[in-house]
């Protein structure tokens, strides 16, 4: 059964897209699977459980695929093309439906383990990418195969240790660094029995009160944190700048941090 948390961020996440449109057919068809849910599930356990990692499940990769449609649409309020449109490939729809992908199967190898996870999410996600594709895109091979790269960059591409070049992709880097509120340490930290190497990770990412994402001042998208701690610092400097650095979204990205009730450090 469905946590709350995951019923209310398919709620916004759907509320983003238009009905009836592919992405919405291909988030649609993401939230209602079984197979996905399951996986996403059994990811977690391995991580949280067995690993001692954050949240890597259903919740953590309904939050990214919130983020980047939300920082996608911020882009195109803003003029901002994405990469299937300049090279003429594709519109933006379809490019919302990688990002859409991307987002919603990039962890599925924490079921594997941590070391290469990506490279294995995008082998257990290959097929579902398949499998969806074809409803959301039944009648059109070229827009299939273009989303699918995409989607599969973005999954292969989430942890800065492989140079990406489309927008889509970058999205996914900076909407995933973008997770980071103190609930996605809740069960790691409750589990936690004698300090070990990474602990540095679940506390600094408890500390973090609010991530906010919204349109800029004198770029397309600001992201605002609010933190209880300094350790918060941590996130923001060891997890969330690399992946905002070696991300093609950079250029369009505000990026402010601090306390809560103190004026925020601005980094971008």
């Amino acid at each position: 059964m469905k946590s709350p948390k995951e019923l209310a961020l398919e709620r916004k996440l759907l509320a983003l897209l238009e009905p009836n449109s592919p992405a919405r057919i291909v988030a649609e068809s993401l939230i209602n699977d079984e197979e996905i849910q399951a996986m996403q599930d059994y990811a977690n356990s391995v991580s949280i459980i067995r690993l001692g990692f954050n949240d890597h499940g259903p919740v953590h990769m309904r939050q990214v695929a919130r983020n980047s449609v939300l920082m996608m649409h911020l882009l195109r309020d803003s003029g901002i093309k994405t990469s299937l449109e300049t090279d003429h490939t594709g519109t933006f729809g379809e490019s919302m439906s990688a990002v859409i992908l991307a987002s919603f199967l990039h962890d599925l190898g924490m079921a594997i383990g941590r070391q290469d996870h990506e490279l294995f999410s995008a082998m257990l996600a290959l097929p579902i990418i398949e499998r969806i594709l074809g409803k959301a895109y039944p009648d059109d091979l070229e827009k299939r195969v273009a989303v699918r790269s995409v989607a599969l960059e973005g999954i292969v591409g989430h942890m800065t240790n492989r140079k990406i070049h489309s927008i889509e992709a970058g999205m996914i880097l900076v909407a995933d660094g973008c997770d980071m509120e103190k609930g996605r340490a809740r069960i790691p930290i409750a589990l936690a029995t004698e300090p070990k190497m990474g602990d540095i990770h679940k506390y600094s990412a408890n500390s973090i009160e609010n991530v906010e994402i919204s349109a800029g001042k004198e770029k397309p998208i600001r992201i605002s944190v609010e933190m209880s701690a300094d350790v918060g610092f941590f996130q923001i400097e060891e997890v969330l700048i690399p992946k905002i650095n070696s991300s093609p979204v950079k250029p369009f990205i505000e990026l402010f941090a601090g306390l809560s009730n103190q004026q925020k450090k601005q980094y971008l």
